[in-house]
């Protein structure tokens, strides 16, 4: 027979990693000095950030992958602006009206300032011409050159004048010219004018030769009022000519120092001229209003002022006051705010807009730098990552009117592109990025490095610096009350029961700082100036509080014997299990009763949570092991045939996992071989085909779960959980539990085969098939081989009966 010893229960040592605060060389976190130590926590995602910073172009973008509450935003963010600072800030960019194509604004680009100051330098000269164009008008030297230009004018229309009197009085006939420029030739007879009514009365003959020669000399007359007609048009050309002149003078001594100011910036001097040109081309609007008509028009109808808006400048992105590399978070990428827009306004009704009404989105604010986008806020406007992936394709920026196609486009204008030069960084899950990578064939062309932060770092001796370092920033930046070296050491022991793991570190950095916050609220209410271990605790604590409250119904209805699980005595064909439940963002550990039945027939082991359809693929398959597990110990010289049913009672929801699967099998063997398990204790692993029992998650909360159960019924110092030697490393426990272990009151037993733990269930040694292919006497295996034995005969027997009959 061979030898079996009890496996070596766990110490209270064992049970948890907890850190000596007098290893912490700091009194508190506030003298903890500031360090950038991200690059040792997550070397792998600051791989991926330096790379993009160093690769230029459209393609080598960013997609940080990471679960909500690692703080990824703010990770990327505070490695990105040291970076940006270290660089020139990016280019103003501005819109100007075209003078060419109204229709198509053109953009210009400066260095980082020198946009504000060009708006303000060209408003403010354009404000001085308005006002000096028509101050000049007004000067005695244009008035006298004025004065010259009618004078000339009148001589002249004068001396045309009288050449057309004194050609009609030389062929007796009175000339007239009225107000509207009709002229009007009357005949003289007998030294009198004939009026209309007079000449009727001439004889016929008279009329017809009085006619033809006024007719004549109509024509001759008419050459004389050309000449009138010209010289008015000429004096208008000579006026205008003036005007332009003088104008041309305004904008050399207004306009042009602004013009030289800026001459070096490209596409500049060629606006300026043509600025120059429209001003000169429509100086009459430059004069006042004739105020007489003001009254006669309606208010919004346009008098001409609307005319100087295309002298103004838009400056859509100005980086004057930007330090470095801007670094532009993005929260709400509706297309506008991402991608930019053409605004309208309305007058009468009627929707009109203009090169001034182009606004900038967060792409071009983050020009030169970085945009940081969430995938999911991105994803659900889809017409923003469309617009994306075109900038980034085509390396510039359209602003675009995105219109309905069963809508009727209004009128829009076309603003030139802006060229892109940026690293666009997307924040979301492995999920999202698996969806991406598989549904869009441009997501890898343009986001080719992948910044993969993992979710816990090794507890070293480093890394506890290291993170001493994180609480110590992060406690400045939330401005919560110092922490002593106690409350840091405490929360480094958290964060390891976040991880679930003695030997890591979880690196969920913002639940560590909702603890802070917490902690640092309970000590201020507590009359603290500092937040020690009783406050952390407390925090910690009251937050499993606050979300409790299923957990405590639960454990009312084992209290009551509501829920049947039995925490002392024997059973046989039962064994308690343990199973994680999540609520929210809550999860705690239940103990569950599982019962097996055996007996005569062929139907097999029946799972009934899979019949009831209560058991997902995992569990199934955990059972499916289980059977493979009979196979190969008790079916090498006869067939199992039986008839038996295993069940989580009092179970009415859905069971995954195969977590239970010891558990499950110890009840299976202790039914088979009528052998009581110890309900004292609980068990929590999966089994291998082999009978290997292997690590399961969430052990710390099932051992927590069944403690709870038992200290509210009183420990008895029998009690205690089986758990896999694999998850020893796991283990995280409350300090109630370890101190329970350590006074002998609750026993914690690492076992790494499935007959390890049915010698502490049973008490029996389960025993290895000798030579003579029987089990030792005396040993559980022995017993359920005889029966498996018995049952397989009863079958035949009963079959044979049946055939006979």
């Amino acid at each position: 027979m061979t030898k079996q010893t009890l496996p070596k229960e766990l110490p209270g040592s064992k049970l948890r990693a907890a850190l000596d605060p007098a290893t912490i060389p700091y009194a508190t976190s506030a003298d903890v000095p500031a360090r950038n130590v991200y690059p040792k926590l997550q070397p792998r995602a600051i791989h991926a950030l330096s790379l993009a910073l160093e690769i230029r172009g459209n393609e080598h973008n960013l997609y940080v992958a990471g679960e909500p509450n690692m703080g990824r935003t703010y990770f990327v963010k505070s490695f990105l602006r040291p970076a940006a600072a270290k660089t020139a800030p990016p280019a103003d960019w501005v819109y100007l009206y075209n003078f060419e194509d109204s229709d198509k604004p053109i953009a210009v680009s400066l260095p980082a300032g020198r946009g504000r100051k060009f708006k303000l330098a060209q408003t403010k000269a354009m404000t001085h011409i308005r006002q000096e164009i028509p101050a000049r008008f007004e000067k005695d030297s244009f008035q006298k050159k004025h004065e010259r230009i009618v004078k000339k004018f009148n001589t002249k229309r004068e001396e045309l004048f009288n050449k057309m009197d004194d050609t009609a009085e030389k062929e007796n006939f009175s000339l007239s010219l009225d107000d509207e420029g009709v002229l009007t030739l009357s005949p003289i007879v007998d030294g009198e004018v004939v009026s209309d009514k007079d000449f009727d009365k001439l004889k016929p003959a008279q009329r017809k030769q009085l006619k033809a020669k006024g007719e004549e000399l109509l024509a001759g007359v008419s050459s004389i009022l050309r000449q009138i007609n010209q010289n008015e048009t000429d004096m208008r050309d000579s006026e205008s000519a003036l005007q332009r002149e003088t104008a041309q003078a305004v904008m050399a001594d207004i306009f042009t120092p602004v013009a030289d100011k800026f001459k070096d910036i490209e596409g500049l001097p060629d606006y300026f001229e043509a600025l120059a040109e429209e001003v000169v081309d429509n100086v009459d609007q430059f004069t006042p209003r004739d105020n007489s008509l003001a009254g006669l028009l309606p208010e919004s109808m346009p008098t001409g002022e609307d005319f100087f808006t295309r002298f103004e400048v838009n400056l859509f992105v100005d980086n004057g006051k930007t330090k470095g590399a801007p670094v532009v978070v993005e929260d709400h990428p509706t297309p506008f705010n991402l991608l930019g827009s053409i605004e309208r306004e309305a007058e009468m009704g009627a929707l009109y807009t203009d090169f001034t009404l182009i606004k900038a989105g967060s792409l071009h604010q983050a020009n030169g730098g970085f945009l940081i986008l969430n995938v999911e806020d991105l994803l659900s406007n889809p017409s923003s990552w469309e617009g994306l992936l075109r900038a980034l394709r085509s390396g510039q920026s359209r602003i675009e009117d995105p219109v309905d196609p069963e809508q009727v486009r209004a009128r829009t204008i076309q603003p030139e592109p802006i060229d892109l030069d940026l690293k666009v960084v997307l924040i979301g899950t492995d999920e999202h990025y698996e969806v991406l990578l598989y549904s869009d064939d441009r997501f890898a062309k343009y986001f080719k490095l992948k910044a993969h932060l993992q979710h816990a770092a090794a507890r070293t001796a480093a890394n506890i610096r290291n993170y001493i370092s994180v609480i110590g920033q992060t406690a400045r930046e939330a401005g919560v009350l110092p922490l002593t070296r106690e409350a840091m050491a405490g929360l480094i022991d958290f964060s390891s029961r976040l991880a679930e793991d003695q030997k890591k570190m979880s690196l969920f950095i913002p639940l560590i700082r909702e603890r802070m916050i917490e902690a640092s609220a309970l000590a201020r209410m507590a009359g603290k100036e500092v937040v020690d271990i009783s406050a952390m605790s407390e925090a910690v604590r009251a937050k499993d509080y606050r979300a409790n409250l299923y957990e405590e119904e639960f454990m009312a209805d084992y209290d009551r014997q509501v829920i049947k699980v039995d925490t002392d005595g024997y059973g046989t064909g039962r064994a308690n299990g343990l199973s994680v439940t999540l609520f929210g963002d809550y999860e705690f550990g239940l103990p569950h009763q599982i019962s097996c039945t055996a007996g005569v027939g062929h139907g097999g082991i029946l799972d009934l949570e899979r019949e009831a359809q209560l058991g997902g693929p995992i569990h199934t398959k955990g059972m499916m092991i289980i059977k493979s597990y009979l196979v190969r110990l008790f079916a090498q010289n006869k067939p199992i045939v039986l008839t038996g049913s295993l069940c989580f009672e009092q179970s009415y929801a859905g069971i995954e996992g195969d977590s239970a699967s010891g558990a499950e099998l110890a009840s299976l063997l202790s039914a088979l071989s009528d052998t009581p398990i110890n309900l004292s204790y609980a068990m929590t692993g999966a089994v291998s085909q082999s009978g290997a029992v292997m690590a399961v998650g969430g052990v710390n909360r099932k051992i927590e779960g069944f403690f709870e159960v038992c200290r509210r019924r009183k420990l008895t110092g029998r009690q205690g959980v089986i758990l896999p030697a694999d998850n020893v490393v796991n283990l995280m426990l409350k300090d109630e539990i370890v101190q329970a272990v350590d006074e002998g009151k609750f026993h914690i037993f690492p076992v790494t085969s499935i007959e390890e733990a049915l010698f502490i269930l049973t008490g029996l040694k389960c025993g290895t098939r000798g030579k003579n292919g029987q089990f030792p006497l005396g040993t559980l295996y022995r017993r359920v081989d005889q029966r498996l034995a018995e049952l397989a005969e009863l079958a035949l027997k009963t079959a044979s009966g049946s055939c006979g009959k």
